[in-house]
């Protein structure tokens, strides 16, 4: 089987580093890594169309890309490269990635693009960032579950795993859905002597709703969470339901103004 593994954290972090070694060592697969060449946290789904996506090769089976953690997967699955994936592992990400960090994250994004491309797809997420960080359990455990995950996933769905970080690592792990987080951002500016307003994103507690079976939940509990995530935006049949009709629309559509 060919593994494609990419990240947002870039090529550098330490947690695609140690899942490809042990990839390599531990299993029979060809594991192929193209990832970008610097930190793209929270880019979420972007992807390069007005500038060329660069890859330049950094190693055996290993490219360094200039877009987006989608970019690395688009452009693989195009073609640009001799392999077609069998299977894309995002991460292991560096922090959690919980509930609606989904929306902004680059790790779920290339997770999301590969199962478009209809390829098997699991983002992983070593879901802390303070230290120590216990890399060795949530690459052993990726690595011994791998089997089991990909036949978790299902079509038109990516699995958004999150491991917790424990010293000797972690055993369980349950099926959840995605938690919703509230964010305390503030913010910080700065009128510089250009005439520009520098506007600075300051990141505040984030609080989650306490939802038994949620993957904060399951994280809470050091319990690994697995989310299947639907890739398809999804329409609350309530609203449209309760639209009124107007001449020329559907039962089905509403018209707003």
């Amino acid at each position: 089987m060919n593994i494609l593994l990419t990240n947002d954290d870039g090529i550098g972090c330490e947690g695609i580093l140690r899942l490809a070694e042990e990839l390599r060592r531990k299993t029979l697969h060809r594991i192929y890594v193209v990832a970008p060449d610097s930190n793209r946290s929270g880019v979420s789904h972007a992807i390069s169309l007005r500038t060329p996506v660069k890859l330049k090769a950094r190693g055996a089976d290993t490219w360094v890309c200039t877009g987006s953690p989608a970019d690395c997967v688009m452009v693989v699955s195009l073609g640009a490269l001799s392999f077609k994936p069998d299977l894309l592992i995002s991460g292991i990400n560096l922090g959690p990635n919980l509930g609606t960090d989904i929306v902004y994250s680059g790790t779920a994004a290339a997770a999301r693009q590969a199962a478009l491309h209809n390829i098997p797809a699991i983002a992983l997420s070593l879901a802390s960032l303070e230290a120590p960080l216990y890399w060795e359990g949530a690459v052993s455990f990726a690595v011994s579950r791998l089997e089991e995950l990909l036949r978790l996933w299902e079509e038109d769905t990516f699995l958004n795993v999150n491991i917790p970080n424990l010293d000797g690592g972690v055993r369980d792990m349950v099926i959840t859905f995605p938690a919703r987080r509230r964010y305390n951002d503030g913010l910080i500016t700065y009128k510089a002597p250009d005439e520009y307003t520098y506007c600075f994103i300051d990141s505040g507690p984030v609080r989650n709703d306490e939802e038994c079976g949620s993957d904060w939940d399951a994280v809470s509990r050091n319990l690994v969470s697995v989310s299947p995530v639907y890739l398809h935006p999804v329409v609350r049949k309530d609203l449209c339901a309760a639209a009124p009709l107007h001449a020329g629309v559907g039962p089905r559509e509403k018209r707003i103004g």
